[in-house]
């Protein structure tokens, strides 16, 4: 009954949000925001406790706006969202500035085949529409199975129709083709910011242990790919901004292991850097850092060694059920 809701509340989104005047969306998303903050459940304070690690000499009180502030950018992730399917190409080009896209642009053009590494921020379904609309490059994604079926079904039809490949997220089977697709100089984004699976890299993250996957690395040092951490943000107008970081260069020494290790830490310092920078754009409502475990066991939808990066997986509930970012 509550996986046949969930699916249901998806489905109400995508088939009314997308029909209202976009002013009347903001407002509708901003309500249900601040209406969420206010009931302080689980995925509020846990956003709050997650910040603190960003912003540690924050008072309760600038705590708790950020939280306001990070509640209010989710939901304009998912009022967008939802209505991208209805928006046109002028509205997608018109709907995202990016500094330094010229890092992408210049490695599709050497045919050498890009990843890029993303952190739960702004709306990173929008960034890639504006990949697929305005650069007019196609790219390939993972999506982590879920319950009920017809979920996993909307949200891999909501991404194709965007114009990304979907794959389903099958260990081995997604990373070989996402290293084909690499090796013919083609594009892959994973979002990598979260993979509390056996197989996560540990980093440093604002000074405190985390995981992470180990995907977007593997894939750069098997295919020779370049890798590309990329943070987004909002602003007050209805564009949405982002910036393309420098190059992870691949380690010239140790194994396998350690390079990746490497790598991942660059990425892990390039998203610390946008998310210190516009920590209210940061969609962290689960548990991150490894301190935070010993609270409980983390079930289900962990996102394994690609990243957890197509689909909307369940490993903590937030304050709103069946309101979880993909």
């Amino acid at each position: 009954m509550r996986d046949r809701l969930t699916d249901a509340l998806y489905g109400l989104g995508w088939s009314t949000v997308k029909k209202l005047p976009e002013p009347v969306a903001v407002a509708l998303g901003r309500r249900i925001a601040d209406e969420t903050w206010k009931r302080r459940g689980k995925g509020v304070l846990r956003l709050e406790a997650n910040l603190a690690r960003v912003v540690p000499d924050a008072s309760a009180r600038r705590l708790a706006e950020l939280s306001r502030a990070g509640m209010r950018s989710y939901l304009r992730y998912w009022m967008e969202s939802f209505r991208l399917p209805a928006w046109s190409p002028e509205r997608i080009r018109g709907g995202f500035d990016v500094s330094d896209v010229h890092y992408l642009v210049d490695g599709l053009a050497e045919g050498r085949g890009v990843v890029l590494a993303l952190p739960h921020m702004g709306n990173y379904d929008l960034a890639g529409a504006w990949v697929t609309t305005h650069l007019k490059v196609p790219f390939t994604t993972v999506a982590e199975r879920l319950k009920p079926e017809s979920l996993y079904d909307r949200f891999v039809a909501y991404r194709e129709g965007l114009g990304m490949e979907v794959l389903p997220h099958q260990g081995g089977s997604a990373f070989g083709t996402l290293a084909r697709r690499l090796r013919s100089g083609g594009l892959v984004c994973l979002v990598a910011d979260r993979d509390l699976s056996a197989s996560g890299v540990e980093v440093s993250f604002f000074g405190e242990r985390a995981k992470m996957p180990a995907g977007p690395a593997a894939l750069a040092l098997q295919t020779g790919a370049l890798l590309l951490p990329v943070t987004l943000w909002y602003d007050e107008s209805p564009v949405m901004r982002g910036r393309v970081h420098p190059p992870v260069e691949v380690p010239g020494d140790g194994n396998r292991a350690e390079r990746i290790a490497v790598m991942t830490q660059e990425v892990a310092d390039a998203f610390a850097s946008g998310i210190a920078a516009h920590p209210e754009d940061w969609h962290m409502l689960q548990r991150l850092w490894l301190a935070d475990l010993a609270r409980g066991p983390v079930t289900s939808g962990d996102s394994g060694d690609l990243g957890d990066s197509g689909g909307p997986g369940r490993p903590e509930r937030p304050g709103r059920p069946g309101m979880e970012k993909p």
